[in-house]
């Protein structure tokens, strides 16, 4: 619906144009939040990006100076602050969203007009309330590995998808794999609600039958239906480090010996402390794909010879819904 919207423009580095496009809590916490863009004005000039924030409204004094102190190097530069013509903001704010080539995967916004390159997957994502577009450097990980996998020519039956979002590392799974069970949780009812709309628009199947992606609300890998789905032979999340170091035995509970654990949404000084909790439950990372300062992970799960106690475990995690960078 049109509606009246800014945009608040600063000069940034590089360093701090990364930094934003991962995912801020005191934003989300905003209503509406606003959305960020960051690009590169001139390639000559590597270290010199800019920052857009798009409002719904004008943003007050509050909202601007939250803007400024995400990016500590314009501390003494007097944003720019803009009135656009009416438009859908979110619309204007997905203007200047690149599309994402993922391996055989092709993740673009709804306003992009550009033909889709031949012999790829499609996926239209909008921005949305739900984390996972395609254009952060964690969901583009995980399709990488996902295709990687695929293409290696293993095969999967029970797949579960922790943390969803917009659905799209799901809607991958049940392309790569269409004859597996795919489970896709998220702990926020909103971002349930976007990966619903995200399925009915990308032409993918939904439902509790195999080659359908299975949509549910749960805290972590507490539900019956994720229970009654084990042992899985494949498990992702691309969440935060805080709630991937806490569900490690519940990934371990649910997992088949030898399965494959996709992770993502860490920073790197995170990694060793992600790859620790999990080698302490038996999985053992094989395969670290790197994009700047977010790391994505695969990990196998060790063969369990003899008897174990097994790990207790409530199989929640203690993030609140709709939290996306407390952690």
């Amino acid at each position: 619906m049109p509606s009246e919207s800014w945009k608040l423009t600063l000069p940034c580095t590089r360093a701090e144009a990364e930094a934003l496009n991962g995912e801020i809590a005191a934003l989300a916490l905003m209503e509406p939040p606003p959305v960020l863009m960051t690009h590169e004005p001139d390639e000559t000039q590597p270290d010199a990006w800019e920052a857009h924030a798009y409002f719904e409204g004008k943003p007050d004094d509050a909202s601007i100076a939250l803007i400024r102190a995400l990016i500590p190097s314009a501390a003494k530069r007097t944003p720019r602050l803009e009135r656009l013509p009416d438009a859908d903001w979110v619309t204007i704010s997905q203007q200047g969203l690149e599309p994402v080539r993922a391996g055989r995967f092709y993740v673009h916004a709804s306003t992009d007009t550009d033909p889709v390159p031949p012999g790829l997957r499609a996926f239209t994502i909008d921005a949305s309330l739900a984390f996972g577009t395609g254009n952060h450097a964690t969901t583009a990980g995980c399709l990488t590995l996902l295709d990687r996998i695929a293409a290696r020519g293993q095969r999967f039956r029970e797949i579960a998808d922790i943390g969803t979002g917009t659905g799209l590392l799901a809607f991958a799974a049940a392309h790569l794999w269409p004859r597996a069970h795919v489970t896709a949780t998220d702990i926020d009812p909103a971002s349930i609600a976007v990966a619903q709309t995200n399925a009915a628009i990308n032409t993918v199947k939904t439902g509790r039958a195999r080659g359908a992606v299975t949509l549910l609300v749960a805290s972590g890998l507490d539900h019956p239906t994720l229970r009654a789905r084990q042992p899985y032979d494949l498990i992702i999340a691309n969440i935060l480090a805080g709630p991937l170091i806490e569900l490690a035995p519940a990934f371990a509970n649910a997992m088949a010996d030898g399965g494959t654990l996709i992770l993502a949404g860490l920073l790197d000084w995170q990694r060793d402390a992600v790859i620790a909790a999990h080698a302490r439950v038996g999985f053992r990372c094989v395969e670290t794909r790197a994009a700047g300062d977010w790391p994505a992970l695969r990990l196998i799960k060790r063969p369990q010879r003899g008897w174990k106690r097994p790990i207790s475990t409530s199989g929640r995690t203690s993030q609140p819904p709709g939290d996306f960078g407390t952690w």
